[in-house]
């Protein structure tokens, strides 16, 4: 179980302490570069994996559409306010959710999952380096965002066979919306 936990703190401690925006990497790399986006995607799956039944694969399902949706939307610069504050919020809310481990409706978390992943493809989207297609930079941080959730939800399965499980991943979510908190008055 420690090596778990310090998986996990390795990976936050090695994905830069700050926000994605603003390195030139390529679809596939950006999502791997700040904690914000990164505890947001693994919180996506691990949140959909505790819910379990159809929403370990709709809920990432809704962050992915809307993520790409938010892409496209960034791609074109149609301006969007607060979205790096709309990020750190999702990570805040994300933790509280695995943290709170209440049962909530299949829909109403697709639609604020998909919120988040909106707001994540369309900062993913306005930062495109101009060397870069369009379609293939979009497709690779779909590809790493949909990696993300896997890591998430297989990791939490993985967490609630254990018998301290359940706890250990409540304490995760508090760590995430701590970390959030932090993104958020930075």
């Amino acid at each position: 179980m420690r090596k778990k936990k310090w998986f996990l703190v390795i990976l936050i401690l090695l994905s830069k302490y700050s926000l994605a925006h603003g390195f030139g990497t390529n679809g596939l790399l950006h999502p791997l570069t700040g904690a914000d986006h990164i505890l947001a995607m693994v919180a996506v799956g691990a949140w959909s994996a505790q819910m379990g039944g159809k929403a370990i694969y709709l809920v990432p399902c809704s962050f992915l559409a809307m993520m790409f949706l938010g892409g496209i939307t960034g791609i074109e610069m149609i301006a969007i306010g607060k979205i790096d504050w709309m990020i750190a919020l999702s990570v805040i809310l994300l933790g509280l959710a695995i943290y709170l481990n209440k049962k909530i409706s299949l829909l109403i978390a697709s639609l604020a999952v998909g919120t988040f992943g909106f707001c994540h493809g369309y900062a993913h989207g306005t930062e495109i380096p101009h060397a870069f297609n369009a379609g293939e930079y979009i497709t690779g941080f779909t590809i790493t965002t949909f990696g993300l959730h896997v890591i998430g939800a297989v990791g939490t399965l993985l967490l609630l066979e254990e018998k301290s499980g359940p706890g250990n991943l409540r304490l995760l979510g508090a760590v995430t919306a701590f970390v959030g908190a932090c993104l958020l008055v930075r």
